[in-house]
């Protein structure tokens, strides 16, 4: 709706008149000369041409203007702009995602196309941080080592960048899926959010670090913080002959999960870690509506362009 920030600055429009009537004309002060009579007559006629009417009133017309287009510009005229509020939905989504060596095996498929698991993690698990909108997401990767990628956002476009971007070996080739959990708890353990979740996502067995993962599982229950995991890859300890290697730990993950009261899901394709992300979408929904905003839109701009344009045409036409 349109409206004026200062209305009342309205009321000094009659000022200049005011100020005209209490002060009174002006005595022009000057010498006498004595000049021909011939002269003397054809001075007075200009000068009754000069005050005549037409270019008098045009110029009372035009400052004028002038003043009333400099009050409606302070006045402030503006109208409430439609803004879209940023859903915020509260919760803290910290991604641990596992770039060890065996990430690089290709026993995945995607539109025909043999791919590696960290292909196929990078292509969904990107996918899936832009639906997050809402959400507060960080990124946390894991090998011997675990490095926060990226911290808690709601650009979630950049957190999805920083998904497309990892790499094996930038953290090591080694599985050190305690310390990966262990950073994300850190990062969660001093968040105001009201809801804290990990999602963790391994193809492998623990095989480095001196923590259990059942033990980083139970201070992330004691903190309140929820664990899903996703145990990806073809096999696991269970169904794989013994010594087999590139094989997920689906137990262990399992435990994790159920320690600290979230839900495992086990992947062995493309299309079963589509439908994975699908439910967690569904369990961590992202209905909240934000906070409302109010942001007005100027129009001092118009009304003051326009004085100014008339104060430079008053300008010329007083020159000529």
């Amino acid at each position: 709706m349109f409206e004026l920030a200062d209305p009342w600055l309205l009321l000094l429009l009659p000022l200049p008149l005011l100020g005209m009537r209490l002060l009174g004309p002006q005595a022009m002060a000057g010498g006498a000369i004595r000049v021909p009579e011939r002269i003397g007559g054809a001075l007075l006629a200009a000068g009754r041409h000069s005050a005549g009417g037409g270019k008098m009133q045009m110029r009372q017309v035009l400052l004028w203007s002038i003043w009333a287009l400099v009050l409606l510009a302070a006045s402030g005229p503006r109208d409430l702009a439609p803004v879209s509020a940023l859903k915020v939905t509260g919760r803290d989504l910290a991604i641990v995602l596992d770039l060890s060596g065996s990430m690089v095996r290709d026993d995945f498929d995607l539109d025909g196309r043999q791919i590696t698991r960290l292909e196929a993690v990078t292509t969904v698990g990107a996918a899936f941080a832009r639906r997050r909108g809402g959400d507060r997401v960080a990124l946390v990767v894991f090998g011997s080592e675990a490095y926060y990628a990226a911290p808690f956002s709601f650009d979630v476009e950049a957190i999805a960048r920083a998904i497309e971007g990892a790499e094996i070996g930038i953290s090591g080739r080694a599985t050190n899926i305690s310390d990966g959990l262990g950073l994300a708890l850190k990062r969660l353990q001093n968040s105001a959010a009201t809801t804290r979740v990990v999602i963790l996502l391994s193809d492998g067995v623990n095989n480095a670090g001196a923590t259990n993962p059942r033990g980083v599982a139970e201070m992330a229950a004691d903190l309140g913080v929820r664990v899903h995991t996703i145990a990806l890859g073809p096999k696991d300890l269970d169904s794989a002959a013994e010594g087999e290697r590139g094989v997920v730990d689906a137990a262990t993950l399992r435990a994790i999960s159920q320690i600290s009261g979230g839900e495992s899901f086990r992947v062995k394709t493309t299309d079963d870690l589509v439908a994975v992300t699908d439910a967690l979408d569904r369990l961590e929904a992202i209905e909240s509506q934000g906070l409302a905003a109010e942001v007005f839109r100027d129009y001092w701009v118009w009304p003051a362009t326009l004085a100014g344009l008339l104060g430079l045409w008053l300008g010329w036409r007083e020159r000529g």
